[in-house]
This record gives structure tokens, sequence and C-alpha cells, in this order.
């Protein structure tokens, strides 16, 4: 049986794929999730989490926020961290541009299901919600187009079971996230 450990930056990302995991994967792989607390934790414990992780046919996904950092810099150290745990091989890296909050501003059919808010959905295709992934402060403009509902870690638990798997979500880096996952496992 296949496993998928998954090392998160926080919490509210251990919500959203609590919900998104059991969707994607098939019966047949688990999951276990570990939420740190911020960025310098969960590098910390990449090497010691991957290298000594017993359970043959484990495969990993490292998730982060990129905040205000250069994507491609952060992958480099990741990987760098990676690197030494011998399993570089059945690891993935994936970096939320810039916050997590991105993905629920990729599909605000979610956000407003999630938090019953109506009339969400539509501002869609206004141009910044076209390109969430492109906003330097997502969760500051997803607490001010919910009217100041959107806490982190309720918001997560909430919009999460609503999210569309179905590649319909504007975040490229949620694509990206789901896509690897499946590539990673080997799914179609």
């Amino acid at each position: 049986m296949k496993t998928l450990v998954c090392l998160l930056e926080e919490p509210s990302a251990k919500n959203m794929l609590n919900t998104v995991l059991p969707k994607l994967l098939p019966a047949d792989i688990e999951y276990k999730l570990f939420a740190f607390q911020g960025k310098s934790d969960l590098e910390k414990n990449i090497i010691g989490k991957i290298r000594y992780w017993k359970l043959q046919d484990t495969y990993f996904l490292i998730l982060r926020d990129q905040d205000s950092g250069d994507c491609r810099q952060i992958k480099r150290h990741l990987q760098e961290l990676i690197d030494q745990t011998g399993k570089s091989d059945r690891c993935l890296i994936r970096i939320a541009c810039h916050e997590l909050e991105s993905f629920f501003l990729g599909d605000l059919h979610a956000v407003e299901q999630g938090l019953q808010i109506s009339g969400l959905a539509a501002c869609q295709r206004k141009a910044k919600f076209r390109r969430p992934d492109s906003l330097t402060n997502a969760a500051e403009e997803l607490f001010r187009l919910t009217k100041k509902q959107y806490q982190k870690m309720e918001g997560s638990r909430l919009i999460s079971p609503y999210l569309r798997l179905d590649g319909s979500n504007q975040s490229v880096s949620f694509r990206f996230l789901l896509s690897g996952i499946r590539k990673l496992l080997s799914l179609p």
C-alpha cells in the first residue's frame, strides 16, 4: 500500500488537504499530514522526517507558501534539504504562490458555499481573481472580499470541502499541486 506523507508549513494547509486528498486519492493510498508552525519549523524537520521514515512505498509532499520570497530560491533550498535524505526520487515540492489563500481565491464558488456568502462566485470574472497567484496579499484580499468573515483556520476548514478538483480552479499553483500529487503517485 502506498502512503503519501505531507509536510506542511501550517495547520490551515492540513485542513485543506484533509478534505482534498480523500477526493483525489484512491482508497488504497493512505496519507499522513504533519503541520508545522511556520517555514523555519518545517525546514528544520524535513530531513529527519523523510530520512527516518521506515514504511516502504512512501512518498512525500512538502508544501509551503511563497510569501514574498523568490519561488525558485525557495524550491532550490527545499530540494537541497531533500537531497540529504536519500529519497529525493519520492518527493514533491509545491509552493503556494503567494499564499494558501490563493487556492481559495481561485475558486470563489467554494468560498461562497463554504462561508455561505452569496454573490462571491460572480467575482471570479474580475481580472485579479482570474490570476489569484499574482496577488501578494491573498489572505488580506480574501478577508476584504468576505467582509471580514474569512479567518485562516476556520475558513480553511469550511471552504476546502467545496474546492473543485476538475482543473477549473484559477490558481495555477493549486492545479500544479494536484497534478504533481497525481504524477508522484502514478495516478490517472
